[in-house]
């Protein structure tokens, strides 16, 4: 199942040019999705995306910790992104906030003070988010594979610091993980695997 969800995806793009005024339908979604998530738990994740009006909406409930969304078409390029369900609070509010209009600061500094407060439930535990993106992307049907787009990871560790964890503030290498936002409720470990050429 999971392979015919792919593979829906790579000929909707492949066919469309990777055109983004068009809303592809859920199977489509759902495949581009799931590419961002590890192999072993793509059957059974969570999926939400975008109905034909552009509302952000479930597209299948799933069983396990993932949860993945859907490449947003009103957007340029290319972005599936998959994240631990503990997450799913401070993704939540996030949306709500940015669908009123508030700035990435007014968010920041919104969604660390409900997370001091109590008010935002967070992770207790590192919570990972997984990314699959690009300005350029291209799909190839005949070997399945995503051109010009990259793996990203960023773990959540809420309030965490360079010196409670020995991590650096800036990468040492090239993918090299480090540490932003330290000490805030967006704290979270940065890993950039180094992009091929």
């Amino acid at each position: 199942m999971k392979k015919n969800y792919l593979l829906v995806a790579f000929l909707f793009f492949f066919l469309s040019g990777c055109a983004q005024d068009n809303i592809p339908n859920q199977e489509v979604q759902i495949g581009g999705a799931l590419m961002a998530a590890p192999e072993d738990v793509r059957a059974e994740a969570t999926v939400y995306g975008f109905d034909k009006k552009g509302d952000f909406v479930l597209l299948k409930e799933g069983t396990n910790q993932l949860i993945c969304v859907a490449d947003d078409p009103s957007k340029s390029g290319f972005q599936s992104v998959c994240y631990h369900k503990s997450l799913k609070p401070f993704m939540d509010r996030g949306r709500a906030l940015r669908a009123e209009g508030k700035t990435a600061q007014e968010i920041f500094d919104m969604r660390e003070a409900e997370a001091k407060a109590g008010s935002l439930e967070m992770p207790v535990a590192p919570a990972t988010l997984h990314l699959l993106e690009g300005k350029d992307t291209q799909f190839d049907v005949e070997s399945g594979t995503v051109e010009n787009a990259f793996y990203r990871y960023v773990v959540y560790i809420p309030f965490a610091t360079a010196e409670s964890t020995g991590l650096p503030t800036m990468p040492m290498t090239d993918g090299g993980p480090w540490i932003m936002d330290p000490g805030t409720h967006r704290a979270h470990i940065m890993i950039s695997p180094p992009r091929k050429n």
